[in-house]
């Protein structure tokens, strides 16, 4: 009988090491599942942030805008036809 009890414990140790290994996993996965919705949620918030980047360049860049501070707040105008020198090289 005593040569049988070393494959059973042998057996049982495995089984027990199986049952941790199997626990861990699905902790880990938990977790890793955990931090890619953390990381998706970064990274929707941060492509809203880009398009209210966008939006904004987009406000400050229009001409409408730069030729209203060109000529209010700078003084500047276009030229007269006959202020207008072209430089050949």
């Amino acid at each position: 009988m005593r040569g049988a009890a070393l494959p059973v414990v042998i057996l049982a140790a495995a089984v027990a090491a199986s049952a941790l290994a199997v626990v861990w996993s699905r902790h880990e996965s938990r977790r890793l599942f955990a931090e890619l919705q953390g990381l998706e949620q970064r990274r929707d918030a941060l492509q809203v942030e880009w398009g209210r980047l966008q939006i904004e360049q987009a406000t400050w860049a229009a001409d409408g805008r730069i030729e209203t501070i060109a000529s209010g707040r700078l003084g500047m105008r276009l030229p007269a036809p006959d202020e207008i020198v072209i430089v050949r090289p």
